[in-house]
C-alpha cells in the first residue's frame, strides 16, 4: 500500500510542477480518500485559500448515497462558491489521481456549474 501512495505523490509533485494557482485562475486541488471527497480552491502566488468544501459539509438527509453523485454534487457547491466570489476559471489540479470516476465527476459537477478549466 505504501508503494500506491509513493506512486501517487511522485504524480502529484510531477504535475505541481507545471501548474500554478494565480490570483486570476486560482488551482482547483482535488484530494480523496476512501471514503470522503474535497476541493479547495487555491492561490499559490500568496499561499491561500479562497475557496473550500468537502463532502462532510453537505447535509446528511439530501446527500447521494454513490460516491460519484456524490463527489459530482460537491464540484457543482464548489463550483457555486467560486462564482459567488467572482472567480471563473481555474486551473484543474487531479491531485496525482487518475481523470476517471470521482475526479472526473467532481470536475464535471464544476464545469456544468460555470468553471472554466
Amino acid at each position: 500500500m505504501q508503494e500506491k501512495k509513493e506512486k501517487r505523490y511522485n504524480c502529484h509533485k510531477r504535475i505541481r510542477a507545471k501548474i500554478k494557482g494565480t490570483e486570476d485562475r486560482p488551482r482547483f486541488s482535488v484530494f480523496r480518500s476512501n471514503k470522503h471527497i474535497s476541493g479547495q480552491l487555491i492561490n499559490d502566488d500568496k499561499r491561500t485559500t479562497l475557496v473550500s468544501i468537502s463532502d462532510l459539509e453537505l447535509k446528511k438527509g439530501k446527500t447521494p448515497t454513490n460516491k460519484v453523485n456524490l463527489a459530482y454534487k460537491v464540484g457543482q457547491l464548489i463550483a457555486q462558491k467560486a462564482l459567488k466570489k467572482k472567480i471563473k476559471k481555474v486551473v484543474f489540479d487531479r491531485g496525482g489521481y487518475r481523470y476517471h470516476g470521482r475526479v472526473k465527476a467532481m470536475a464535471e459537477g464544476a464545469k456544468k456549474e460555470g468553471l472554466e478549466f
